[in-house]
């Protein structure tokens, strides 16, 4: 399961906090949450700080939004190591 916290960091920038696991139909929701958000501001940021799984999808979701200049916080090192292989 996947928690998604929506945080307001002034009219133009969103942080989504993220608490659980970033797995199966999880990381499709996760991308429509960041989409939104996207949408409604240019900036977006992910507190990745209780995060405690990603699957494969889920690094590619990361790579997708990293790309897109989303800022990944608070990355576990077994999370870095995934985005980075």
């Amino acid at each position: 399961m996947l928690k998604i916290v929506l945080i307001e960091n002034g009219r133009d920038a969103y942080t989504l906090r993220l608490e659980g696991l970033v797995v199966g139909p999880w990381v499709e929701e996760l991308g429509k949450s960041c989409e939104q958000a996207l949408t409604n501001s240019g900036r977006l940021t992910l507190d990745l700080t209780s995060v405690s799984f990603v699957d494969r999808d889920g690094v590619d979701l990361f790579r997708r939004l990293r790309s897109r200049h989303v800022i990944l916080s608070n990355c576990s090192r077994f999370v870095e190591e995934q985005l980075k292989a």
